[in-house]
């Protein structure tokens, strides 16, 4: 599913316009963006949370020329799924 496929979904089940759909889909997804960009951590019961965690620079590996690189640390974001997510998965 896609970002227009999810716009589509969203505006059928709530009973709204694609429009509103992609609005509030837009504020979700930037509301989420900001709390992780500001170190927080964003939690759904149910779905899942979202946080961000860091990552230590390490060695690596060029796969053309098999020479050792330096990859930078960075923050990475980590999702975990909650139970009825991974229930319903499963």
């Amino acid at each position: 599913m896609n970002k227009t496929e999810l716009i589509d979904a969203m505006a059928a089940d709530a009973g709204i316009s694609k429009a509103a759909a992609k609005k509030a889909l837009e504020s979700f997804l930037g509301n989420v963006g900001g709390a992780l960009k500001g170190g927080g951590r964003v939690s759904l019961v149910g779905f899942g949370s979202w946080s961000v965690s860091q990552r230590s620079a390490r060695d690596g590996r060029n796969p053309r020329t098999g020479e050792t690189i330096k990859i930078a640390a960075k923050k990475v974001v980590k999702f975990k799924a909650g139970a009825e997510l991974s229930g319903a998965v499963n």
